[in-house]
């Protein structure tokens, strides 16, 4: 079993800069892929990126590829979204998910656990 909790959502301006966190319970947490997905109202969840559980596998969604950057530091159990040139576009919902199976971080049906979300709002 594993509990995520993010932190680090807020108001922000566009071109500003966030970082959320995630934090993990559970003494296996380098086991897990680890991933962001953004969710608005009456949309699908949106996946946004993810992380191999050694952090020697990136992969990014083509809308925040050179703005957005996952990390984690397993000593820590703790997944990081660095969130750079924010747009109005990126406001959502992020959550935080573990996957403990095979590679594939693009499908939430994938994910094991999930954390409760943390609200990011970017105005124009």
């Amino acid at each position: 079993q594993v509990q995520l909790v993010e932190s680090g959502g807020g108001l922000v301006q566009a071109g500003d800069s966030l970082k959320l966190s995630c934090a993990a319970s559970g003494r296996t947490f380098s086991s897990y892929d680890m991933a962001w997905f953004r969710q608005v109202p009456g949309k699908n969840r949106e996946f946004v990126a993810a992380i191999g559980g050694s952090g020697g596998r990136v992969y990014s969604a083509d809308s925040v590829k050179g703005r957005f950057t996952i990390s984690r530091d397993n000593a820590k159990n703790s997944v990081y979204l660095q969130m750079n040139s924010l747009k109005p576009e990126d406001t959502a919902v992020y959550y935080c998910a573990a996957n403990s199976g095979p590679w594939f971080p693009t499908n939430s049906f994938r994910y094991d656990y999930w954390g409760q979300g943390t609200q990011v709002t970017v105005s124009s």
